[in-house]
């Protein structure tokens, strides 16, 4: 679901053009690694753009339409989480990190900037147009859904729309936050298995990646409950999976 565009970064997500798989921008402080990102990407049929800096790449962000930012964490200036929790005041632009830690507070810490996905130094080309389709993926609508719209309390949910709105107020949900509650939405009151959630809204790929699904759950927590330490409606079953708690 797209918000209500802010002046800062208006007209943030484009249009894929007939000939291209989608507008990449590439932020990394290494000439070299830009362009190995870049022949690989064109070669794969994608559009692709560069910035050296946070602050380029918030410049050409204010600027030009993209489809996906693969952004480096570690760089001179803006370091790549603030470049990304910048992005995210703004706009629900997919948006890669790319980092040489592995450990997994680094990992929680890109996604809790707002990041849809991660990638770790050195990585192959296929797992990068992996991740790279994952966050360019977007759940379907089920053709035989009748409820379109969701009310939870004073939450209304329009599917169709991919619009979420709070006592009145339209609030932003990442494409990632409003596939993950679409999919709990349509299995309601059914603990999903983590593996299952990250295969439906993430892609085949992927599976044991239990950190996406902690973080995310506790974005959408923060946007959609009353109380997020004490959710009533999107609920943990431990060590198994999350549902989304609905009256009978």
């Amino acid at each position: 679901m797209r918000g209500p565009a802010s002046s800062k970064f208006s007209g943030l997500v484009g249009r894929r053009s007939e000939m291209s798989m989608g507008h990449i921008l590439v932020v990394d402080d290494e000439p070299q690694i830009r362009r190995v990102m870049r022949t690989t990407l064109v070669a794969q049929g994608y559009e692709v753009s560069d910035a050296r800096t946070g602050d380029g790449a918030l410049a050409l962000i204010r600027s030009e339409k993209y489809d996906l930012v693969l952004l480096d964490v570690n760089m001179p200036g803006i370091s790549g989480i603030q470049t990304c929790r910048e992005i995210r005041l703004g706009s629900d632009l997919p948006i890669i990190m790319v980092t040489v830690r592995s450990a997994e507070r680094d990992k929680v810490q890109a996604l809790d900037a707002g990041a849809d996905g991660y990638l770790t130094k050195p990585f192959s080309v296929a797992e990068l147009l992996a991740r790279i389709r994952a966050a360019l993926r977007r759940t379907s609508f089920p053709a035989g859904i009748e409820d379109k719209v969701l009310k939870l309390g004073n939450i209304e949910i329009d599917f169709e729309a991919r619009r979420v709105i709070v006592q009145n107020e339209q609030i932003r949900l990442t494409t990632k936050e409003f596939d993950l509650l679409f999919y709990l939405a349509a299995h309601p009151n059914k603990t999903i298995t983590h593996r299952e959630l990250l295969q439906a809204v993430w892609g085949p790929d992927y599976g044991g990646e239990q950190e996406y699904l902690r973080v995310f759950v506790n974005r959408l927590r923060k946007k959609i409950e009353a109380t997020p330490s004490s959710p009533k409606y999107l609920l943990t079953e431990p060590w198994v999976g999350y549902r989304l708690e609905l009256a009978e």
